[in-house]
């Protein structure tokens, strides 16, 4: 009998997830899983069912988590589910996990009380925590009032000095976008007005006009970005996934006013950067401390954490540390999707974190391969002039696929931010980020990680330059509105170049 696996949300890490736990073959689980879309996006369903995808879908009365919990504890009842996993963070603040521990299905869900929800949900509250286990931060945060302009000028002039630039963050969840970077003294009253602006309304919904307003301010992190996806089961036993390399900003370049940080563009799997020093680095020094303070603070359960961090190394290029930037309690997007391309037993894992025995299971990796996560989003034009993703997007348009061109290309197609008309019978963009284009590859023996990887990034860039996804603009039948980041992929070529420069030196020193 399958193992039945509900994924939770509405995103293209849900419907994926799903779909890699039913087809997936494991080398050592023998058991039959199968991967379920609890809500989902509206176009998903149809979209599965015309792919023939062994996914199965639970409606929800809303996107609510009232809506999830009541449509998941009835599936529960009617063994329609064995577990779930909830995907988006908002489910698990609002507490998701309580409302299943009241129905005493508590063991039955990965994922953190409201209470200890405040790991991702408060980022003041989470870097007391590192601070008391001595999990690695940035070198200096502050916290003070939104509201105290000259506090926080005073503040980012302070770390722009000593550290070549700081970071304001909105410390409640934001999805992704409550970061901002500031590098230079002309940015600080811009930057910060941006953020004011578009947080204020959350403020005062928070605290009201007189209450102040908490605001987190770090130095800026140097060095590289990397994110890790650990499996943390009720017993404290962990598994650390595979890594992944997140783009996060809009463009090209640094982040910036003209460059925002957005849901993610893209990403990699492995991060360029990954070996094993890497990873016993990460466990040492961020998962024990962090498994630590959740059994004294009596907030262990099974559950996924996805610290973001910055790695510095050495002139071997060998990582001498690792900082986290800020504890995650759900898997990303679009990180999550590569890393699960390239697990054979993402459901015996899954299964494993339930019931407390993750470490009688290792995660299966199809380690020879390169998976690369590109996001397609709508672009700029409309009939008010629309700036596109991540600003004003137009929406309502058609998609138009050649799913035989695709298939022939080895090109997913996951559908997120798309609507399905029946009358029509046609998918139609409704904004943002309309799909994820996912690529795998095996590095060929005597072929470089940089080469495989640009081979994948062009394949995804003829699809788009020869039409076979678009989104239909209204004013150009011909034309093509979504865009994309054209560099995914290609830190594995700058990666091997900064690696051939240090064993070139190390030839001519010898």
């Amino acid at each position: 009998m399958s193992y039945k696996i509900g994924f939770a949300g509405t995103d293209g890490r849900t419907l994926l997830s799903a779909l890699v736990t039913s087809t997936s073959t494991s080398e050592h689980s023998q058991n039959d899983f199968q991967g379920l879309v609890i809500r989902g996006m509206p176009a998903m369903a149809p979209f599965a069912s015309a792919m023939k995808w062994p996914v199965a879908f639970i409606p929800t009365s809303d996107n609510s988590k009232n809506g999830y919990a009541a449509a998941i504890i009835e599936a529960l009842k009617r063994n329609d589910i064995d577990c779930v996993m909830p995907m988006p963070e908002d489910l698990l603040l609002d507490g998701l996990v309580d409302e299943l521990e009241s129905a005493g299905y508590s063991n039955h869900i990965l994922g953190f009380t409201q209470k200890s929800a405040f790991i991702e949900g408060d980022k003041i509250a989470c870097k007391h925590l590192c601070r008391e286990y001595n999990i690695p931060v940035a070198d200096q945060w502050v916290e003070v009032d939104a509201r105290d302009y000259e506090m926080v000028l005073k503040t980012c002039l302070s770390l722009i000095d000593r550290f070549g630039g700081a970071v304001l963050k909105y410390p409640y969840s934001a999805g992704g976008k409550g970061s901002r970077i500031i590098l230079n003294a002309w940015e600080i009253k811009e930057v910060y007005d941006t953020l004011i602006n578009d947080y204020g309304k959350s403020y005062k919904r928070l605290f009201g006009k007189k209450s102040v307003w908490p605001l987190l301010i770090e130095s800026r992190m140097s060095g590289v970005e990397i994110s890790l996806n650990i499996l943390i089961d009720k017993n404290g036993h962990f598994q650390i996934l595979p890594t992944s390399m997140d783009y996060p900003e809009r463009f090209p370049g640094p982040a910036s006013k003209d460059n925002p940080i957005t849901g993610g563009m893209g990403s990699i799997s492995p991060h360029p950067m990954e070996t094993p020093a890497l990873m016993e680095m990460a466990a040492e020094n961020i998962v024990k401390p962090l498994i630590t303070a959740l059994r004294e603070k009596n907030m262990l359960r099974p559950c996924l954490v996805y610290p973001g961090c910055f790695l510095s190394f050495d002139d071997n290029m060998m990582p001498t540390r690792i900082r986290v930037c800020e504890i995650n309690i759900r898997p990303p997007e679009p990180e999550w999707q590569p890393i699960v391309r390239r697990t054979r037993n993402l459901g015996a894992l899954i299964r494993a974190t339930v019931e407390g025995r993750l470490n009688d299971v290792q995660p299966e990796i199809r380690w020879d391969q390169i998976s690369i996560c590109t996001a397609l989003v709508t672009g700029p034009g409309g009939p008010q002039n629309q700036k596109g993703y991540p600003w004003s997007c137009t929406k309502g348009e058609p998609v138009d696929i050649d799913f035989g061109y695709l298939k022939k290309k080895k090109i997913q197609v996951i559908p997120s931010a798309m609507t399905y008309s029946d009358e029509d019978r046609i998918f139609k963009s409704d904004g943002s980020r309309v799909v994820y284009c996912n690529v795998n590859a095996s590095v060929k023996p005597g072929q470089s990680k940089a080469k495989t990887a640009e081979q994948l990034r062009r394949k995804v860039l003829a699809a788009i330059e020869n039409g076979k996804i678009r989104v239909i603009p209204r004013e150009n039948s011909d034309g093509n509105r979504l865009d994309l980041r054209n560099d995914i992929g290609n830190h594995f070529d700058i990666a091997e170049g900064l690696l051939q420069e240090k064993q070139q030196d190390a030839g001519k020193a010898s």
